[in-house]
């Protein structure tokens, strides 16, 4: 499960690293969670930003808050569940992001955060689907989620899934309309492990309401108490 993520880089970056424009402000964001309006880039429109909230209603139930919605699908089976399958072959999108977190047990009560990015701590695109539902007022709101596939090594010695970041140059065909399924199954696979790197952070990760560069700093890991220390 990818339940967290950041997006800590200005408009201009982001419009620079995938070509799109963004109309409007943006601010960086560190501590990304479920339910929030994020950009996105859509097989509808490629060269331009939309903001889409994090949690998809699959198209046969309509009609349900964005806290009941789904935010994560298995790539393995994307193509086939009916919750999904359209999603898969007519919306599919990307999702910039320069990191995300996981959580790694230690003992029965205690978690500790990680934070993995790219070995660069570069930008880059999760994949995702997308979906329009419509609200009881009427409305119609559009939404992601993320999809998920086995780790790699890294990831896997804090978690047994991780979001699927596809490579740069698979990019522009996840979101071709004309991409083959077969060629775009191949594409959600792990990234690998040694071009990314991990570290341990605070806390302060745990609530979504602590979005400021302090959740992104280095900490030694947690001990079987709790206690951290902040680096830098």
């Amino acid at each position: 499960m990818c339940g967290r993520y950041s997006l800590n880089k200005s408009k201009i970056e982001l419009e620079e690293r995938f070509q799109a424009e963004m109309l409007g402000d943006f601010k960086p964001r560190f501590n990304i969670a479920p339910t929030q309006l994020l950009p996105v880039l859509t097989s509808d429109s490629p060269k331009g930003f939309s903001f889409f909230y994090w949690g998809i209603t699959p198209e046969f139930a309509k009609n349900k808050p964005v806290s009941q919605k789904l935010i994560n699908a298995r790539s393995e089976t994307i193509n086939q569940k009916i919750s999904f399958k359209s999603s898969f072959e007519k919306r599919r999108c990307l999702i910039p992001a320069d990191g995300f977190f996981e959580w790694k047990r230690i003992g029965k009560k205690t978690k500790t955060p990680y934070r993995f990015t790219l070995s660069d701590e570069g930008l880059f695109a999760f994949a995702g689907i997308w979906e329009e539902y419509e609200n009881d007022r009427g409305e119609t709101n559009h939404t992601f989620l993320i999809l998920t596939t086995e780790p790699n090594k890294n990831v896997g010695e804090v978690h047994d899934r991780m979001p699927v970041i596809l490579r740069k140059k698979d990019e522009k065909k996840w979101l071709d309309s004309y991409s083959a399924q077969e060629e775009l199954i191949a594409m959600l696979r792990p990234f690998p492990a040694e071009e990314m790197s991990s570290y341990t952070v605070s806390p302060l990760v745990n609530s979504v309401s602590n979005d400021t560069a302090a959740v992104l700093r280095k900490t030694s890991p947690i001990d079987q108490f709790g206690n951290y220390t902040l680096f830098g």
